[in-house]
């Protein structure tokens, strides 16, 4: 566990992205922001069961002034359980590189999908990949800054 604003954060407990999200967040943002060269950003999200706040690493496009994530859990079967939370609790809280805010999370209808979808490719190739192993369809979920 970590603390931010008073606040227990419970880190991944994926080793790859906990020890991400641990030299991110104990650098301020200048270290660990890329995974294979894609940008990426730290949510720190509440637990639908648990109640207590848990961080992820996740890597993120733009629209605007909007980030944009991708739920795609490597193309499995189930969505993400960050994703799951998010229905859920959708107020979260990022560190995009040294900046730290309180976004919303709103997952984008089929229409926005499509229209941000190839430049999401384009900034990480294996999210085409990760869309043809599943039948499930991949949320993208905008994280607008209140």
């Amino acid at each position: 566990m970590t603390e931010y604003d008073d606040k227990a954060v419970t880190i991944s407990p994926t080793n790859w992205v906990a020890e991400q999200a641990r030299l991110y967040e104990e650098s301020g943002g200048t270290k660990g922001t890329s995974i294979n060269g894609a940008p990426c950003l730290l949510m720190d999200y509440l637990g639908r069961r648990s109640g207590t706040w848990h961080r992820t690493v996740l890597i993120f496009g733009q629209d605007g002034d909007d980030y944009l994530i991708v739920a795609s859990n490597g193309g499995a079967a189930d969505h993400p359980l960050w994703y799951l939370n998010l229905q859920d609790h959708p107020d979260v809280e990022l560190r995009v590189y040294a900046e730290r805010f309180a976004a919303r999370a709103e997952t984008l209808s089929s229409d926005e999908k499509a229209r941000v979808w190839p430049g999401l490719v384009d900034l990480f190739a294996p999210y085409a990949d990760y869309r043809k192993r599943t039948e499930r369809d991949i949320p993208v979920v905008r994280l607008r800054r209140v």
